[in-house]
């Protein structure tokens, strides 16, 4: 047996881990799930309206990934605003009060063309339940949260990406977006990445990317309220373990997902000593 099938044995899944990724263009690299979908332990469906990114999703995918060119938020009619930086893409108006603080930013920002669209509900989507929402929607992820509430009560964590300095026009920040997420039961466990910028006009070693003190934005992976384990069934707690073990590299929560299981007959005495082995 290889390490990375494992825990998936030891927490005796019923199936592979479900994720669903909104906006889930590779502008930014390989996604945190990479391990888990090249080791099979995982399916995705992702998200993705603008052509460009969704061409290459569909190009390279493999038989566990779907790519659909919709655009989620709350069923409604809207503007997209495609930016001369892909990246920078939303349903909200870039806010140029905001961007002009920051170098190359306002540039990056400027919208070059203008789309109708129709939004599509995170609970109203033909999709099964899931397991992991990873969403980067550029202002409009408070949007997806509050029109997913039903959807969401299964999964057991959320990616999201998390403003602190709103880029947009009414763009809901950190605290409006944590708030929602706490009310449906989930709390923050890790930062993967936060995103500082300098203040305009000072660049330093003449790189914009080379960051200052103010911080911009950031990812947040939420996880349901491990305080009150019993609100979780047992298959949640196993996908949580190999969410924590495989994504995030959160050993110590794969570990009181285990001894949770043990504690309920769904995995075998020697649980996390078999896990704590692939580490000597």
């Amino acid at each position: 047996m290889t390490s990375p099938q494992v825990l998936r044995d030891l927490v005796r899944c019923s199936r592979p881990t479900s994720i669903v990724d909104v906006g889930a263009s590779p502008i930014d690299g390989d996604p945190p799930y990479r391990e888990m979908l090249h080791y099979g332990l995982c399916t995705v469906t992702g998200f993705e309206p603008l052509q460009r990114p969704l061409t290459q999703l569909q190009e390279r995918k493999g038989p566990l990934e779907r790519y659909l060119p919709l655009v989620v938020g709350d069923g409604r009619e809207h503007q997209l605003k495609i930016t001369k930086a892909e990246r920078m893409t939303s349903l909200l108006s870039p806010d140029l009060n905001q961007l002009r603080l920051f170098n190359a930013l306002p540039d990056w920002a400027s919208v070059v063309e203008e789309a109708d669209v129709h939004t599509h509900r995170l609970d109203d989507l033909d999709i099964d339940d899931f397991d992991l929402l990873k969403i980067d929607v550029r202002g409009a992820e408070l949007m997806v949260f509050q029109h997913g509430r039903q959807r969401l009560r299964e999964a057991v964590a959320v990616h999201t990406a998390a403003s602190f300095v709103p880029l947009y026009v009414g763009q809901p920040t950190f605290g409006e977006v944590d708030a929602e997420l706490r009310a449906q039961g989930f709390v923050p466990h890790s930062m993967p990445q936060v995103q500082q910028w300098a203040i305009a006009p000072t660049v330093f070693d003449d790189d914009v990317w080379t960051p200052g003190n103010q911080v911009l934005e950031a990812d947040i992976v939420y996880i349901r309220d491990i305080a009150h384990p019993e609100r979780m069934t047992s298959e949640q707690l196993s996908h949580l373990a190999m969410i924590a073990f495989h994504i995030y590299g959160s050993v110590d929560l794969a570990v009181f997902c285990l001894i949770e299981l043990q504690q309920r007959g769904r995995a075998a005495e020697d649980a996390v000593t078999q896990l704590m082995q692939l580490f000597e």
